[in-house]
């Protein structure tokens, strides 16, 4: 039974009147939001390990909704999505479209596309103009074989099949990228420039499809001379936007930069109407809203604060929750059932081949031409053919202005899915990057010195991988580099400074690949980008006009899960000595009864920590930053002064660890601007022997003469440049924690604690609350101690000391249960049952 729409009131009067929700529109858009919302949510979740993009779960929620599954109970259908609700659903996701869109254009730099060289160009036109011969010859089949297709003119038919075919979705294609790792290699950098010129030419194409459409009937019965006005119209309105609107937004763009204070909501406002105002005008031309909206975009400056700041207000809600009804309502209107029969499934298998061969051998061809290697050449073809966005845009218009029947509208969607999976297993199948053998290298500390010996005039030159969350772990770092920094001539720093910024489902993580890669630097930040970036950038570049340290930016952006790969990866390929991590705590000081806060960036940057600690290739340290730094001790101090401006205490208790950490500190003594005291605990044999406590022991040399002969070493080589002073270790977290209450330190450096020494395993039994940090670790950067240092925990790397070395405590009742009394005498410290407390580190 029809319904007329105008009689469909908006809110119900409620259950208890008598009024069911799901007969008025407003209640029922809810309903139909949150179902679409969930069951592409959950499809996307089942997908990630596949690492297929979220299009396709939206997708493919829209068609189990829709009548080719759930939607075949017609009951259900015509009460959760009836014909009468379509107009409302599809209303309400046009504007997501519409900012969706707006959005695409505000991250398309078109500067960077005419950057990217002629390669790019011949490569982006062989995936364009072969696919759509490609498309024009499926057009003339479908045209003979689907009944009711040769209804539709031949021109606009021609020109959709075309465009449907040739298009590479850019968006989609840059989260694969990111996904697969790919995104800054050369095949990453030239299908990225390819694609920004394939979606161009997409909505010029599409432009053109749409003013050849015809009045919406199907028929394409319009006068050549309004389909010229059209062409002109939309050829005048991009001009108009360009030349007049695009120096206008970049007035704006100045006016709202960081130099000028707060962006005005007022220009915010402005430009969402603007946007609105555009895809009015492309309408109101006969060309569709969207192409309107996605010029505005092009006219934002780009890289700045109000484009920042715009992304930031749009970009969740429009992705979030307007794009997916529009994905879903596309598999709403796919109707699988409708290809019926062996003839219609092999026109289904015609066109996702003549697609897939189109895009690949072209790509492939040219770019062997180009002088690519043959596999580069290949994955460059599958990631072209990259599908989604645009092409279920090309296609929904298409179905709206009657050009794609119900079969044809199916085959294509599905066409548009098949490729769009394929893309990321076919490219993980036949391409990995090749990685660079590095040379061999100094993995710790100690190697570099033994290499450099005792003599001054020795050369060696010290390289560091200091890692970041953002502009609030700078001041810490540079005074830990500076710190550590010789004052030698013969010995140089290489600093590189990785900006980890995590891969989000957020289309703006592809925006920071795109200026990483063109300004070097890059930068971490959800809100505020420019300005978070001008602060690190601005602190880094200081740093380095300061005399002997090469800085060198780099960044890694990766889901969380996999970022420790991009990190490890960097320090092989620097041949970096130590990595230096950012604790996912950082303490401040409120000024309010000087409480303690605790900013806590996620366990899931704890976990990133504990991957890089396991799977490391050098040495590593966490630094736990209460505040160092922050005064501006890393200043570099001026010549022939002995002001000190930080005091930095090394706790040694013995084992490779430690002795990397006192290592560390015989660096720091060189600087004149740096205190270094060494406290040594020394064992108190008695409370060891009365604990009950054993370790295993060392695969090399003893741990004991080890230390011993790193103890003499640094007395030797820092006479007179450091204090060393030793303690009774006859309670070792009161010991330790004196040193860090007590407020003298500025930075207190401690060993994470494998192969400890005897009075570290009194720790054995204590639950640690941050156990990669190690025992003593833990106990410095646990909160509501008091301890007001900050803390760096390092790691020495060695093979050997791959595996964790427990520290063991006999339980004598157990050992008594099991042994005989022949056992028992002859030893009252064997162990039977243990407690590890390495199984707590990662």
């Amino acid at each position: 039974m029809g319904v007329n729409i105008t009689s469909i009131k908006t809110s119900s009067n409620g259950a208890w009147q008598g009024d069911n929700p799901l007969d008025y529109a407003f209640p029922l858009l809810i309903v139909q939001t949150t179902l679409i919302i969930i069951l592409s949510r959950f499809l996307a979740f089942l997908l990630k390990p596949l690492r297929q993009p979220k299009v396709i779960a939206e997708i493919v929620g829209g068609i189990l909704l829709g009548p080719s599954a759930l939607g075949r109970n017609h009951e259900y259908l015509n009460r959760i999505f009836p014909s009468w609700s379509t107009p409302i659903l599809e209303s309400v996701a046009s504007i997501g479209l519409l900012f969706f869109l707006f959005l695409v254009g505000l991250e398309l730099d078109v500067s960077s596309i005419r950057r990217s060289g002629r390669r790019a160009f011949f490569i982006a036109l062989a995936g364009i103009s072969l696919p759509f011969v490609s498309g024009i010859g499926v057009a003339f089949v479908l045209r003979k074989t689907v009944d009711g297709a040769d209804q539709v003119g031949y021109g606009q038919f021609l020109v959709f099949m075309g465009c449907a075919l040739s298009i590479t979705a850019f968006p989609v294609l840059a989260r694969i990228l990111a996904e697969l790792k790919l995104l800054t290699t050369r095949v990453g950098e030239i299908a990225m420039a390819a694609a920004a010129f394939n979606d161009v030419a997409a909505w010029i194409l599409l432009a053109l499809a749409v003013a050849l459409a015809g009045n919406g009937d199907g028929t394409g019965e319009k006068s050549p001379i309004i389909c010229i006005w059209v062409l002109l119209s939309g050829t005048a309105f991009v001009v108009f936007m360009l030349m007049v609107i695009s120096p206008a937004m970049k007035c704006v763009g100045r006016r709202c930069s960081s130099e000028n204070g707060v962006v005005d909501e007022a220009y915010i406002c402005l430009t969402l109407a603007g946007t609105l105002v555009s895809g009015f005008m492309t309408d109101l031309i006969g060309i569709h809203s969207i192409f309107g909206a996605f010029v505005f975009g092009l006219t934002i400056p780009k890289g700045g604060d109000f484009a920042d700041r715009l992304t930031e207000r749009i970009e969740d809600f429009v992705s979030g929750l307007l794009l997916p009804l529009y994905f879903a309502s596309s598999g709403l209107k796919t109707d699988v059932t409708k290809i019926k029969g062996g003839k219609a499934w092999g026109l289904l298998v015609m066109v996702i081949s003549t697609a897939c061969a189109g895009k690949i051998v072209g790509t492939f061809a040219v770019a062997i031409m180009l002088m690519f290697p043959a596999r580069e050449s290949l994955t460059l073809g599958v990631l072209m053919n990259t599908k989604g966005l645009v092409e279920l845009i090309v296609l929904n218009i298409g179905k709206e202005k009657k050009v794609l029947n119900d079969e044809i509208f199916a085959i294509m969607v599905l066409m548009a899915l098949f490729t769009t999976f394929i893309t990321t297993p076919t490219v993980m199948a036949i391409y990995k990057p090749a990685r660079r053998m590095s040379a061999p290298t100094h993995r710790k500390l100690r190697d570099l010195s033994a290499s450099a010996g005792f003599s001054d005039d020795s050369r060696d030159e010290l390289r560091i991988l200091a890692c970041a969350h953002g502009p609030g772990n700078a001041p810490a770092l540079i005074s830990l580099v500076e710190s550590i920094r010789s004052t030698k001539k013969s010995s140089t720093l290489k600093l590189f400074i990785m900006h980890l910024v995590e891969l989000t489902e957020r289309s703006s993580s592809i925006i920071m690949v795109q200026r990483v890669r063109k300004n070097g630097l890059p930068f971490f930040n959800r809100f505020r980008r420019g300005q978070w970036y001008d602060r690190v950038a601005g602190a880094f570049q200081a740093y380095r006009q300061l005399g002997r340290v090469s800085v060198r930016p780099t960044t890694a952006i990766s889901p969380l899960s996999t970022m420790h790969d991009d990190i490890c990866h960097v320090a092989e390929e620097k041949r970096v000595a130590m990595i230096i991590l950012p604790f996912h705590k950082q303490w401040t000081v409120s000024g309010v009864d000087d409480e303690e806060v605790v900013d806590n960036v996620g366990h899931g940057w704890r976990e990133v920590n504990q991957r890089v600690l396991k799977h490391g290739p050098c040495s590593v340290a966490v630094l736990v930053d209460r505040g160092f730094g922050s005064g501006g001790a890393y200043k570099t101090p001026e010549p022939n002064t002995n002001l000190i401006t930080q005091k930095v205490c090394i706790v040694f208790f013995g084992g490779p660890d430690d002795r990397e950490a006192l290592e560390l500190g015989g660096r720091m003594a060189e600087h004149p601007a740096v205190k270094v005291t060494v406290v040594r605990f020394v064992e108190n044999k008695e409370g060891v022997e009365k604990a009950g406590l054993m370790l295993q022991p060392s695969p090399t040399k003893s741990i004991e003469e080890l230390d011993e002969t790193a103890v003499a070493e640094f007395k030797s080589r820092w006479d007179g440049m450091a204090e060393y002073t030793e303690k009774v270790a006859n309670d070792i977290v009161e010991g330790v924690l004196a040193i860090g209450c007590r407020g003298e330190y500025d930075l207190i450096v401690v060993g994470k604690g494998r192969f400890p020494s005897k009075m570290v395993a009194e720790l054995a039994e204590r639950q640690a609350e941050h156990p990669e940090l190690g025992p003593i670790g833990d106990i410095l950067a646990s909160p509501g101690r008091g301890v007001v240092s900050s803390v760096l925990v390092i790691q020495q790397h060695d093979v050997v000391h791959a595996e964790e070395v427990p520290v063991s405590e006999v339980v004598h009742n157990q050992y008594e249960k099991f042994a005989g009394p022949g056992d028992l005498e002859s030893s009252s410290t064997s162990t039977s049952t243990v407690t590890e407390i390495s199984k707590h580190v990662v």
